[in-house]
């Protein structure tokens, strides 16, 4: 499917120029000397809304359209129940398209985006793009020899703190922790304190990997596979995370002058981290340990692994994008400087990584293609949301 993606990037360089400011963003103060520098956009709608072109403009190919509303149909459910955190959409915004969707043709797929929506830029609409993929790492269900490294569940300890034993996070949230003994609420097990044990005895392991690193960048994936040498698959999906926050390893390295391709240096990529660390076991767990974030996982089963939704995400359809930014569950249209990225993606995941406007992570499914994509994927380009007709002129009016 990714070779054809390329094809709408001409186009859509020739529309963008169309593109007309819809919604600015609040004014920002005008900074002096003394002052500290305006706040970043708090989500998509404080960051300032555009109108794209037209959807017919973008020449969308059948076969990605196809995906991607196949992707769109198993979002509804829950774009129908769910808060738009992004501050764009209201769920009745949504009830039309998907009732739509159901009975839609999936010969007709490119005529059904452009029958139920319009495009929009957020801020200036410049994307970055990863990828991730369902990796397969060595494991087991019960602990033999080679097989040492614990895959847990979520502990029961892990809570958020109720309000008034500790203040609420910059999203409004009450943290996630632990009570202690005494009753004091604390901040949970960091990755330094899970991995020397802190967790160990209390029966949460629900598997056990043979590489630590492996299930390091399992845990960075957020879903996969534990294979067995029999053959035997456990296929676990995100359950949690212990509340700390997550620090990509690869920008450490490359402050350091690790990763790049003078001598000595390693490849920017998964594969070269992960080869990094191998090479040097000692260093290697300590650069592990300055991502203080930890996933806890549960066991799948079903079709896939399941994203932020809750529905299974789908190789080359289905996206990781940052809530605030974007509606999980509506329509993303990139055109990058990666060929096989360029098209129609369904914002179905969250990633600790994937922050602000316009930033994505795509999915590539399982394999070692998948992991080969995934692993080099870095793509720069334009992003356009698809939002249900009639968004942008309520949102205008709403000014």
């Amino acid at each position: 499917m990714a070779a054809w993606r390329w094809l709408a990037l001409g186009l859509l360089a020739t529309v963008l120029a169309a593109c007309v400011r819809l919604i600015p963003p609040p004014a920002a103060p005008v900074a002096t000397t003394t002052e500290t520098p305006a706040p970043k956009p708090a989500n998509a709608f404080s960051a300032g809304l555009s109108a794209g072109p037209a959807i017919n403009a973008l020449g969308l190919v059948p076969a990605d359209a196809r995906g991607a509303l196949a992707a769109f149909r198993l979002s509804c459910p829950r774009l129908l129940s769910r808060s738009d955190l992004s501050g764009l959409t209201r769920n009745e915004d949504w009830q039309a398209p998907c009732a739509a969707a159901a009975r839609w043709p999936d010969d007709q797929a490119p005529r059904f985006f452009e029958t139920w929506f319009e495009t929009a830029k957020v801020g200036d609409g410049k994307a970055f793009a990863t990828g991730y993929y369902e990796p397969a790492i060595a494991g087991v269900r019960t602990r033999r020899a080679g097989f040492d490294v614990p895959v847990y569940g979520l502990p029961g300890d892990l809570v958020r703190a109720k309000v008034g034993d500790a203040p609420p996070t910059d999203k409004g949230v009450q943290p996630l922790g632990r009570y202690d003994a005494d009753g004091s609420f604390v901040p949970y097990h960091d990755r330094a304190a899970i991995e020397e044990g802190a967790l160990m005895g209390r029966g949460l392991e629900i598997g056990w990997a043979a590489d630590p690193v492996e299930l390091f960048f399992l845990q960075v994936q957020g879903s996969g596979r534990l294979i067995a040498p029999d053959g035997a698959v456990i296929r676990i999906g995100y359950a949690g995370q212990n509340g700390w926050p997550y620090t990509g390893i690869g920008g450490v390295m490359r402050e350091r002058g690790l990763l790049g391709s003078g001598p000595g240096q390693y490849a920017g990529s998964m594969q070269g981290i992960m080869q990094y660390i191998h090479d040097n076991p000692e260093d290697g767990r300590a650069l592990m340990r300055l991502n203080q974030s930890y996933v806890f996982f549960k066991e799948l089963t079903g079709d896939g692994p399941l994203g932020a939704l809750n529905v299974p995400v789908r190789a080359r359809d289905s996206v990781a994008a940052d809530p605030l930014f974007v509606p999980l569950g509506a329509p993303v249209f990139l055109t990058l400087d990666r060929r096989e990225a360029n098209g129609l993606w369904v914002a179905q995941d969250t990633g600790g990584a994937i922050k602000g406007a316009n930033r994505f992570d795509t999915f590539w499914g399982f394999g070692d293609e998948a992991r080969t994509i995934a692993g080099g994927m870095s793509g720069r380009g334009d992003a356009l949301l698809f939002l249900p007709k009639g968004t942008l002129s309520r949102l205008a009016a709403a000014q």
